[in-house]
């Protein structure tokens, strides 16, 4: 037999509760152990939610270093290619070998780039210095 419980419920809870107990296939006990199993699975789920937030935060000030170390490699990069041309002369179109010199030294760099980023190495560390 299950254990007995006395309630004491305001008038409009308990009319509410009377309505429902009243359909067909429900009792006011099955009623008010489910809303007390919801209301107890509620808690432990805030229980859950305090562990998780301290991991969410930690997560969230990672991706807020990636970000501004990812605007920085970029504004880096647009200034040096904005200086570079505008320093470097534009070859003339007569001059087929150094533009040819320019695809090459250019298919290299991408190849390069493409083998760092697969081996998953970083050509600077972080301090600045080449890496070997």
């Amino acid at each position: 037999m299950k254990p007995r419980h006395h309630l004491y419920l305001d008038d409009a809870l308990t009319a509410e509760l009377d309505r429902l107990g009243n359909k067909p296939g429900t009792s006011k006990s099955a009623i008010v152990a489910d809303a007390l199993r919801a209301y107890l699975g509620r808690r432990a789920a805030g229980e859950i939610d305090d562990l998780f937030k301290v991991r969410l935060d930690r997560m969230s000030r990672q991706l807020g270093r990636i970000e501004r170390d990812q605007k920085i490699l970029l504004e880096s990069l647009a200034l040096f290619v904005r200086y570079q041309l505008t320093v470097t002369a534009p070859l003339p179109e007569s001059d087929k070998a150094a533009q040819a010199v320019g695809r090459e030294r250019f298919a290299r760099f991408v190849d390069q780039v493409g083998r760092q980023v697969a081996s998953g190495r970083a050509t600077l560390d972080q301090t600045g210095e080449a890496a070997p």
